[in-house]
């Protein structure tokens, strides 16, 4: 099988641990293409006492083994470690956009997204919600899943970064048929498996008890869930949230569909801190992130730890290369078809 392109990694952030981890990565296996300013990680390393060998990428050009191969993209102000700056925030959104260009192309075979500071983009009056929606927004992709992985589950979103007084309103039958359609298929693509056993988190407690605790189950949920189990996926019926994370529970299935932020991943993240990866369902490349965010007063310090990007790195690996087998299995398939 032909080699896989390198994945890209943006440095996120430049006031926070983003450069600092990026660093870490020098010498890695995988030699993924680091998209940030150079000048900033020869910086950052110099606080640190690191050195670093940083290698300037070119496309269709070898990487060299053992540095830090940077596609480098300029800052727009000089950077502090720990102080944030407005004046930076296209500078970071930049780094995404080479990033999508390149595994737009087939130049990388996915990125993976070290923390940005959500708040300090939006006050360089740039609307910015996350990662996620940018992603989403910038590939004209109209649905797409936020699911995190760790400690022994994959747990998947049905709405976002949404205010809980507006997520009942925001769970319809065609996000949630859309969603578990994203689900089973990328599953199937990007992770192998064949036939995806997928268990739905009720809204309400106890799943609505039979609608005397909420109607939306039975009105929303069950018939879409019906509908999908008849064309043969393997999706559950509305679960009681407060059981469903039961180890023996979580053996049954592939993923588990939560349908609001903090109904799930407070569980996900006690189980994996540090270590959990965000993963991006539903664009047309793939796409992983760290599980924390910029950890402004680490940075420059030397106790940012690495364990997430690397797990983000291996996961994207993973991905990538289950991706090239099902593309490549689909087409033999669709060859001896054509021959029959």
């Amino acid at each position: 099988m032909q080699e896989l392109a390198p994945l890209a990694v943006t440095a996120g952030e430049p006031a926070g641990i983003g450069p600092d981890l990026c660093l870490q990565l020098q010498g890695d296996a995988s030699a993924p293409i680091i998209i940030a300013d150079k000048a900033l990680l020869q910086q950052r390393a110099a606080q640190l006492g690191i050195p670093v060998s940083l290698h300037d990428y070119m496309p269709a050009t070898p990487r060299k083994p053992g540095s830090l191969n940077v596609l480098h993209v300029p800052l727009r102000r000089p950077v502090l470690a720990g102080q944030l700056d407005a004046g930076n925030s296209d500078y970071v959104l930049d780094t995404l956009r080479r990033a999508v260009q390149g595994c737009s192309t087939g130049e990388f075979s996915g990125m993976v997204t070290a923390p940005v500071h959500k708040g300090i983009i939006n006050d360089a009056d740039i609307s910015f919600t996350g990662h996620t929606e940018f992603l989403a927004e910038l590939t004209h992709t109209p649905q797409v899943v936020m699911m995190l992985a760790g400690g022994g589950m994959r747990v998947a979103l049905a709405t976002t970064h949404l205010p809980l007084r507006k997520v009942a309103d925001a769970i319809t039958q065609s996000l949630l048929e859309d969603i578990l359609r994203i689900l089973q298929r990328d599953l199937q693509r990007r992770f192998g498996i064949a036939r995806p056993r997928l268990f739905v988190a009720g809204l309400n407690p106890h799943a609505g008890e039979d609608g005397h605790l909420g109607r939306e189950e039975i009105e929303v949920m069950i018939p879409v869930l019906d509908k999908l189990r008849a064309e043969g996926m393997n999706v559950s019926v509305p679960l009681p949230a407060d059981t469903l994370f039961a180890a023996h529970r979580l053996r049954e299935c592939d993923v588990v569909l939560t349908m609001y932020h903090d109904q799930g991943l407070p569980v996900l993240k006690h189980a994996s801190f540090g270590a959990g990866v965000n993963i991006t369902l539903g664009l047309p490349f793939i796409r992983t992130s760290v599980d924390h965010g910029t950890a402004l007063e680490l940075a420059g310090s030397g106790k940012a730890n690495v364990g997430s990007l690397l797990e983000a790195i291996k996961v994207a690996l993973e991905m990538a290369s289950h991706e090239k087998t099902f593309t490549t299995e689909t087409q033999r398939h669709g060859e001896r078809h054509g021959q029959s």
